[in-house]
């Protein structure tokens, strides 16, 4: 039963913003895909699914991840542009996804040996691999430059390595952005080495320049980008083909209603949160401009798209976030519950049958912030409730703050975080306390509006 009358906290009720600016956190409604919806209406799936997994478990619809793949696409063939996909493996193991990105024409970023092998197993061709990362291990070296795959290197160092092998390698030389403290990249002056330095070695073949920036702005992206179309044009002057700028990820997604975004982010305090919690910051979730709407700003920008076009150059993205926005959910049980009090109202306290670890937010020190859905839908009264893990852990807390869940979760039910298979799922999973890691299962379509499901196997 919901918590009622005199022990009904303020901000419990639906409505108003006002209602929320006693203990119980304002709401944050994800954005649903309609897979999402049908699967959360279905009377039994979700049942069916956690009585055979016996434990809590990741959905997987890799037909949104083909969806979202078309929508960079379809940008780039709008604005004329030659363009590439790849998508940055890391964030998202599921074997799944990788042939999804087979099926819809879309490369793979990898960067260990491990994810070039798992791409490769799910159909995705060598050329159509990007190897990306610092210092690669020699052993990535040798596979990427056998099955052909494209490298960014990191450094002068890198590139000799590289030349070393013996094997035809195609490349792209990572920059350091001007100003940048990254570790990662080269310097004007290094560049400039490096791109000589390719002359010299018959092994090696320039194919453009890449870069990776922080945050998620697309102007000083297209900036950038402008700059390095004259590198383009001095490395072909030298000799090398080069053709290609890729601008990494870093692809918004748009989780929650802008609205709700804002009142959350204005109204936070420590009284929504379980033992007076704070977070230092939140990754935004509410963008204007996400996924391929970011990269369409990107083109327009200084006119990018007529200078690409005009150079024949290929403009290569790499998002992972944004390639799984609505493509995943992750799905607990509730253990049991209790009851607690803070600042003199009651709210209940779940146990739910896995970790934290299997949302990784918290690896940011932060908190997802999506509401999860309860399941199964039913009358009663909106209780604030928090949700921690099935550990001894004290810091191992799924949802700090006190969540206004439509009425109040019992034993059995179930807790559906949304939107979960963008870094959430599986980049911080650990086998702790011997609990067994969620398995991922795939839903696909089937015949009569209903879903078939699988378990993701490499």
């Amino acid at each position: 039963m919901g918590l009622t009358g005199a022990d009904a906290p303020a901000g419990a009720g639906a409505g108003s913003r006002g209602e929320h600016a006693g203990t119980v956190a304002a709401p944050l409604p994800a954005h649903r895909a309609l897979w999402e919806e049908q699967v959360l209406a279905d009377p039994h799936l979700l049942a069916d699914i956690a009585f055979a997994v016996g434990g809590p478990f990741h959905m997987m619809y890799p037909a949104r991840v083909v969806e979202n793949i078309h929508g960079f696409q379809r940008v780039f063939a709008a604005a004329g542009v030659s363009g590439s996909v790849f998508y940055g493996k890391k964030a998202n193991k599921a074997a799944c996804v990788a042939r999804a990105c087979a099926t819809a024409g879309a490369g793979v970023d990898v960067s260990s040996t491990g994810e070039l092998v798992a791409a490769l197993a799910q159909g995705v061709r060598g050329p159509d691999l990007l190897v990306t990362g610092p210092e690669k291990a020699d052993e990535l070296h040798w596979l990427a430059a056998r099955h052909g795959c494209l490298i960014a290197v990191d450094s002068v160092g890198e590139l000799n390595r590289l030349a070393d092998l013996g094997v035809p390698v195609r490349i792209l030389l990572r920059i350091l952005p001007a100003a940048s403290a990254s570790r990662f990249g080269m310097s004007a002056d290094e560049l400039g080495r490096a791109v000589t330095m390719a002359t010299e070695y018959s092994s090696i073949t320039l194919q453009g320049f890449s870069f990776h920036l922080s945050g998620y702005d697309p102007v000083p992206r297209a900036e950038l980008a402008v700059q390095l179309l004259d590198r383009i044009q001095a490395a072909r002057t030298q000799g090398h083909p080069a053709s290609m700028i890729s601008v990494g990820g870093g692809f918004g997604v748009d989780y929650v209603p802008a609205d709700h975004w804002a009142a959350f982010r204005d109204e936070a305090n420590r009284r929504w949160f379980h033992s007076g919690k704070a977070f230092d910051s939140y990754y935004p979730y509410s963008f204007p401009e996400a996924g391929p709407a970011m990269l369409a700003a990107i083109l327009e920008r200084d006119d990018l798209a007529r200078r690409l076009r005009q150079t024949g150059t290929t403009l290569a993205v790499e998002p992972g976030r944004a390639l799984l926005d609505r493509a995943g959910s992750t799905v607990f049980r509730v253990q049991g519950y209790k009851t607690r009090h803070e600042h003199g109202q009651p709210y209940r306290v779940l146990t739910v049958d896995g970790s934290s670890l299997s949302l990784s937010e918290q690896w940011f020190d932060s908190e997802y912030l999506p509401d999860p859905v309860l399941w199964p839908t039913a009358a009663g009264t909106p209780t604030p409730t928090v949700v921690g893990a099935a550990t001894c852990l004290e810091s191992d807390m799924l949802s700090w703050r006190r969540i206004p869940l439509p009425r109040a979760a019992e034993t059995g039910d179930l807790l559906v975080y949304p939107n979960t298979a963008g870094y959430q799922m599986d980049s911080n999973e650990s086998p702790f306390h011997e609990l067994p890691i969620p398995p991922k299962v795939v839903l696909s379509q089937a015949a009569g509006g209903r879903f078939r499901w699988a378990l993701d196997r490499p």
